[in-house]
């Protein structure tokens, strides 16, 4: 697309959203201009190509598509077989997959289905049998009390919230701590580290259905042969929640025993992230769960969206190019190079250093909250989340780290000395930030105190750090 094509395009497409709701537009506008100007320092968050965003911008967004290629409950549906048959084929190819599935509208959705695709295949249950072969309406009262009871009362073992996991591996707020009998593995307390032994004892004694790997903020590499043997020597599933890392295995960054896909049964992942794609969520599996997990649609999903699966299908296939596999090891060389810097400025990061695209920052020694961290370099033009650490003592919400990532900024052509001068940065917003107190003068977790000259000395230098590396620099909206 030449750089005028992509100018007009999202002119156009502005001009004719502010005729019917122009404070739309202006939102519109608004974000993109926030995010050429900000240090934007989320792990989970990237910048999406002009050709995947302008897929999603069309009319697959007014197709009903329930079922799956070939196989939908509305007709009309070619158009749609089409592209999600597209993305099936880039996901198969770019992953090694046997089946992919593409459907699925985020990461929760991708797990909802993995988990009632593995449930479905390995509870024994003839009430299920019943429901799977559609005779829904023999069921009795007493088989459906049972079908809720079996499928409610499996065993699942999964990385702890704290230790790095995903809320959907079993956080008790969330569906799959209700799902699931469900048990949490953590890290050593003296490295941060995954202890394959002491995960292999706790799936001996809990002996689970499914046994869970990935994470959302753990800095290191995963042993998936190692967890894969551990899987098999209780009979459990193996599934992998690759969301985070997706486009390090998408870039042949992760192989051999650090590339899921060969050693797990089924594997989920957003594909957005370290993917570059839209928002959305992607089953991959072999062939004896495929038949379950083509069922997410109606188990689990409603209506398909085609505009979406469109842009997956133009993401995938642009991971597939020569030049991502080198975008994923500069995410891997510049989270190495920003956590060095850190390090050689004092900070403490969880686990030392980072294998992968994150970086996760013990605030305490600045004696902050993660909130209070957050907030502070906000305020200075840097914007990250804040992460439980390992056996956090302020809790899932005050926390006390701050996760950092770099896909978003490697994206945008950063490279290792600018990462160096982010972690200068971070280090001067934080080394100045000092606790707030509340109305009663008592200390407070959230409240902070921060020369406002600091924030916006730093807000400067972030931008002008930026400078040289415009963001879609094609896109002129006027």
């Amino acid at each position: 697309m030449s750089r005028n094509a992509e100018s007009t395009a999202f002119r156009s497409a502005l001009e004719v959203v502010r005729g019917v709701e122009p404070r739309v537009a202006d939102a519109i506008a608004a974000e993109l201009a926030d995010q050429r100007e900000s240090l934007k320092l989320i792990a989970s968050e990237n910048y999406a190509s002009p050709a995947t965003l302008l897929a999603m911008g069309n009319w697959f967004s007014d197709k009903y598509a329930e079922g799956t290629v070939g196989r939908r409950f509305y007709a009309g549906c070619q158009n749609v077989d089409t592209v999600e048959a597209l993305a099936a084929e880039h996901a198969r190819e770019l992953f090694g997959a046997s089946h992919a599935y593409v459907q699925p509208h985020s990461g929760i959705d991708a797990n909802l289905v993995a988990f009632w695709a593995i449930l479905a295949d390995r509870v024994e249950s003839p009430a299920l049998r019943k429901a799977q072969a559609r005779q829904v309406n023999d069921l009795t009262e007493a088989d459906w009390f049972a079908l809720r009871r079996e499928l409610g009362n499996q065993r699942m073992l999964g990385m702890s919230l704290d230790a790095g996991g995903h809320l959907t591996h079993g956080f008790r707020p969330n569906i799959s701590g209700k799902m699931f009998d469900q048990r949490s593995y953590g890290t050593d307390p003296a490295t941060g580290l995954i202890d394959y032994d002491r995960v292999a004892e706790a799936a001996r004694e809990f002996k689970p259905l499914i046994l869970v790997a990935g994470y959302s903020a753990y800095p290191r590499k995963v042993n998936f042969r190692i967890m894969r043997e551990i899987a098999d020597s209780v009979g459990a599933t193996f599934m992998v929640d690759m969301a985070h890392f997706a486009g390090l295995v998408a870039g042949k960054v992760f192989t051999g025993d650090f590339d899921p896909v060969p050693h797990a049964h089924i594997v989920t992942t957003t594909t957005h992230k370290s993917l570059r794609g839209p928002r959305g969520g992607m089953v991959l599996c072999g062939p004896e769960l495929a038949d379950q997990v083509d069922r997410g649609c109606p188990m689990v999903l409603g209506g398909p969206l085609p505009h979406v699966m469109a842009a997956k299908a133009v993401a995938l296939a642009e991971a597939r190019r020569p030049d991502f596999a080198d975008y994923a090891q500069r995410i891997v060389d510049n989270a190495q190079a920003l956590a060095d810097g850190l390090l050689r400025r004092g900070a403490t990061l969880v686990t030392g250093g980072t294998d992968n695209h994150l970086v996760l920052i013990d605030v305490s020694g600045y004696g902050l909250t993660g909130r209070q961290a957050e907030q502070a370099l906000l305020d200075s033009g840097i914007v990250t989340n804040r992460n439980s650490v390992p056996q956090d003592p302020n809790g899932a919400w005050y926390t006390s780290g701050i996760r950092i990532g770099t896909p978003a900024l490697t994206t945008r052509g950063l490279g290792a000395a600018e990462m160096d001068a982010t972690a200068e940065l971070i280090h001067t917003v934080l080394s100045q930030t000092t606790p707030g107190t509340g109305p009663d003068g008592a200390p407070s977790k959230a409240k902070y105190v921060l020369d406002p000259a600091v924030a916006e000395s730093v807000g400067k230098q972030a931008a002008d750090l930026l400078t040289p590396f415009p963001l879609y620099p094609a896109v002129d909206l006027g």
